[in-house]
């Protein structure tokens, strides 16, 4: 593997602090880079809580929760990042934003620097030729980095190909991977990659299940908890990951695929228009605005 010590991240939102953390943790140095200055604050205060809660519970040394704070250099200028040795963006799941974003990247970071993306849905091979489009070749160094919510505890990294990625880009990244202590597991550039293609329509069924009056939401969840060992059922976990992404999620599968069995739920989409989008909103499929 090329010689990383640096990896820069881009988005200080749950998916891209947690990435950061996870590197910092893992002896890498970091550079997180957010526009929002407020929410680099809020990410650095949420990294400092989480590593006093290892250390309380004796998983870390205090030594080394302050030595993987150290490794974070927060920062809200974009040029900012180009001293990385690697790259992954965390940012919206919008493909015209990542395009933005990678078409930059290309043009700003060495020509050995390897392009990630932590997309859950959107074409690798689209954000890869925005890269290649600013830059000739920097395509081949454009990859998935699919890492799962909460990144400091899920294990699973799924590591998707374009059409332009290169066999060093891929190989360098599932190393990179095991060093930052996840499990990568290889697939291939197609709408959903694997997760997704088979959480989602699952999740897109439960929801169908709930408009067509099969059962309450709280019973279809344990029905599937207790009847098919899920941790959390699955309109519980469409709360967690927010119904707007669940719903940008379902028709990117569907557009990707061509196939309109893939489209969202009108219950799923109803909801979404008003505004009850999950935990973030304090109330989705069910209320989260009272806690016990």
């Amino acid at each position: 593997m090329q010689n990383i010590k640096t990896i820069g991240v881009v988005g200080a939102g749950q998916m891209g602090g947690g990435i950061a953390l996870v590197a910092a943790i893992n002896k890498f140095g970091v550079i997180l880079c957010d526009k929002s200055a407020d929410q680099q604050h809020k990410c650095e205060a949420d990294h400092k809580k989480r590593l006093a809660r290892e250390v309380e519970k004796q998983r870390i040394k205090q030594e080394d929760a302050d030595a993987a704070i150290a490794r974070i250099k927060y920062v809200h200028m974009f040029d900012l990042i180009k001293d990385a040795d690697f790259v992954v963006e965390a940012a919206v799941e919008n493909a015209q934003v990542k395009r933005d974003i990678f078409a930059n990247l290309a043009r700003m970071m060495r020509e050995d620097v390897i392009l990630a993306t932590n997309t859950s849905s959107i074409s690798i091979t689209e954000i890869a030729a925005a890269a290649e489009t600013a830059r000739k070749g920097a395509g081949a160094r454009v990859i998935g980095m699919h890492f799962f919510n909460p990144v400091p505890v899920m294990k699973l990294v799924e590591v998707i190909k374009g059409i332009q990625t290169s066999e060093a880009t891929t190989a360098t990244t599932l190393e990179l991977s095991r060093l930052l202590a996840k499990t990568p597991i290889p697939a291939n550039d197609r709408a959903g990659f694997v997760s997704n293609r088979v959480l989602m329509p699952m999740i897109n069924e439960a929801f169908y299940a709930w408009m067509e009056g099969v059962a309450e939401p709280a019973h279809i969840d344990e029905i599937m908890k207790l009847g098919c060992n899920f941790p959390m059922g699955p309109l519980r976990l469409a709360d967690f990951i927010g119904l707007d992404t669940c719903e940008h999620i379902m028709n990117v599968l569907a557009d990707g695929l061509n196939n309109d069995r893939y489209r969202a739920c009108p219950l799923l989409k109803q909801l979404v228009a008003a505004g009850r989008l999950g935990d973030k909103s304090g109330r989705g499929v069910f209320d989260y605005a009272v806690k016990a």
